[in-house]
């Protein structure tokens, strides 16, 4: 996919994209990335505090990011209903991806375009909803450029889906709804 190895290309390049997911469209970078994760904090005005979420489009992709006894337990994602879920991070999570949170927030994505970005860096992606802390997550192209154009290095072509709104976020351990899915 031509825009997928376009988005890799910016991603290694400490750039800022704009893409969509499953129901809404996201913001990301590499999440090894420090820098490129701080701007992308300040685009949002989002307070490092609240940790972000890391999609992939395979577990394996995950597998560095995620301590050993969580990795093998990661449920096979649900196509309709797609859910986020808090994991213990592997050492070489950095702070500012958790926040003060102590667990890491992954999700296996089932959007083409996200899954396809994925693939081609082989790695997972920091993904958080394309907003401004407060205001709603853009779920059209049109909302997206008018906010983000001129903040991101590349917005990504496609649409967003299957889901029709934000994941549920769940404790893998407890099994416990931390967020519930947004319709």
């Amino acid at each position: 996919m031509m825009t997928a190895g376009r988005a890799a290309d910016v991603l290694l390049g400490g750039g800022i994209i704009a893409y969509p997911t499953e129901g809404v469209f996201g913001l990301g970078c590499l999440p090894d990335d420090v820098a490129a994760v701080e701007r992308l904090l300040e685009i949002k005005e989002r307070s490092p505090s609240k940790g972000l979420i890391l999609i992939a489009a395979r577990p394996a992709q995950l597998s560095d990011w995620i301590d050993e006894s969580h990795r093998k337990r990661l449920p096979k994602p649900d196509v309709a209903a797609p859910v986020t879920w808090i994991v213990r991070p592997s050492d070489i999570v950095p702070a500012i991806i958790t926040g003060n949170h102590e667990g890491l927030a992954v999700r296996i994505t089932t959007n083409p375009v996200a899954a396809a970005i994925c693939d081609v860096l082989d790695m997972p992606i920091v993904s958080t909803s394309a907003n401004v802390t407060g205001q709603p997550a853009a779920r059209n192209s049109y909302v997206l450029r008018r906010n983000f154009e001129h903040l991101v290095d590349y917005i990504v072509p496609g649409e967003c889906g299957p889901a029709s709104g934000a994941s549920e976020i769940r404790d893998l351990e407890s099994g416990k709804v931390i967020r519930p899915g947004q319709t």
